[in-house]
């Protein structure tokens, strides 16, 4: 992934629309096409990297690494790191995480009502 410069255009419009619309602040930091994915897969409860790798196959190792490191450091996962061999790390929704889950739940029930291939799990509502 390409840096952006700290002063380019982009970045002060960013910051510019980030001042003016919250909605867009939220989008920053769940936005994108794997953090919604990542933070849906863990309103089930904990995971390993190799589990949501598993349950989100498209993904690469890579981008999955970046998102999760990207999700840490906005505090919307937490991260333990088990001490024991091989260690191991365990991913979870943060208190600030746990606050988004009626907010994608709602867009997951808006996408199961809108869009036509969701269209067996409308029957689970």
């Amino acid at each position: 992934m390409t840096k952006v410069k700290e002063q380019s255009t982009y970045n002060q419009n960013k910051g510019i629309a980030e001042m003016s619309c919250p909605i867009t602040y939220a989008m920053n930091k769940i936005g994108g096409h794997w953090k919604s994915i990542i933070l849906y897969r863990l309103m089930d409860g904990p995971k390993r990297f190799s589990e949501l790798k598993r349950i989100i196959p498209a993904i690469t190792e890579k981008m999955l690494a970046q998102h999760l490191k990207q999700l840490v450091a906005d505090n919307l996962i937490a991260k333990k790191v088990e001490q024991i061999m091989p260690p191991i790390t365990i991913y979870s929704l943060s208190p600030a995480g746990d606050e988004l889950v009626p907010i994608l739940m709602a867009m997951a029930n808006w996408a199961i009502k809108d869009s036509k291939q969701y269209e067996s799990l409308r029957a689970t509502m």
